[in-house]
């Protein structure tokens, strides 16, 4: 999530900040430079993860915003 300019950040409640995610992008699997099949968004992936581990919540009750 890019802030707008002039405008500052908003990170949800269990998702991923754009610091935390500078720091981790470069140790997932899928990028560019992969051989294979490229990874369509690991920063949803890894905060539907996150969600999911922190809520208690299962798959099927993910919010709409981390898509299918």
């Amino acid at each position: 999530m890019r802030p707008l300019p002039g405008k500052q950040a908003t990170v949800r409640r269990h998702e991923i900040s754009d610091a935390q995610w500078e720091q981790i992008q470069d140790l997932l699997p899928g990028r560019l430079a992969d051989r294979g099949r490229t990874a369509w968004d690991n920063r949803g992936f890894s905060n539907a993860v996150l969600w999911i581990a922190r809520t208690g919540a299962s798959w099927r009750d993910l919010p709409e915003r981390f898509g299918p």
